[in-house]
């Protein structure tokens, strides 16, 4: 073995180590966003969150030194999921009406997906914190903002393409489109009914031509 494999064979088992601890930390996260959804972010501890997978509360705390750490990075780590199944496959649509209708069939796919079982993951920390400010409720708040403006956004760029009829508040309309998602996710955490969401998809699609129906 030559003096480079030498001194590189310790650099790949802490490359190595790092990799699995990312992994596990990972795993953590996930976990901690389905019983985040089920139990609430509140009830989120160290404690419980190390029986859920199995390990120690030291083990588990070696990555989340606190609670109100634990709660960010679960918020963090569901924000990159969101951002991954619902934003991201919309912002490659060719137009302005299309991606309006790929982030709300996104949204659907998301809630129905089942990866988080009490549906849309900061729909229910934001009603669970909704009068508890700090980072954990803001964090939440903040994506659903960002989604609604998101097809607030698409609806002015629609209609500035001549496919949604200029006569429409895009504001009150992307209310409405955000509503039906809203109620839609309610809906389906509490019945697991599949008919809920196919109602929500014609509700919306409903809408979309009705305001494109003079463009």
């Amino acid at each position: 073995m030559s003096d480079t494999d030498t001194r590189s064979e310790p650099q790949r088992r802490v490359r190595g180590r790092r990799r699995d601890g990312e992994r596990s930390r990972n795993a953590i996260l996930r976990e901690a966003g389905r019983l985040a959804t089920v139990e609430g972010i509140n009830g989120l501890s160290i404690g419980r969150l190390a029986e859920a997978v199995g390990m120690s509360k030291s083990g588990l705390f070696a990555h989340f030194g606190s609670k109100e750490e634990l709660q960010v990075e679960t918020i963090q780590a569901a924000r990159a999921v969101f951002t991954a199944e619902v934003i991201d496959p919309a912002l490659a649509a060719p137009t302005a009406l299309e991606r309006l209708r790929r982030l709300a069939e996104n949204f659907l796919r998301y809630v129905e997906g089942g990866l988080y079982p009490g549906g849309c993951f900061f729909s229910s920390v934001a009603a669970e914190m909704a009068m508890r400010p700090g980072p954990v409720r803001d964090g939440a708040v903040q994506v659903l903002a960002d989604f609604s403006g998101k097809l607030e956004t698409a609806l002015r760029e629609a209609q500035a393409e001549g496919a949604i009829d200029p006569s429409e508040d895009t504001e009150q309309l992307a209310f409405e489109l955000a509503s039906y998602l809203s109620f839609a996710n309610a809906q389906f955490a509490l019945t697991q009914e599949p008919g809920t969401i196919e109602r929500a998809r014609r509700a919306l699609e409903d809408r979309i031509q009705e305001a494109a129906a003079a463009a």
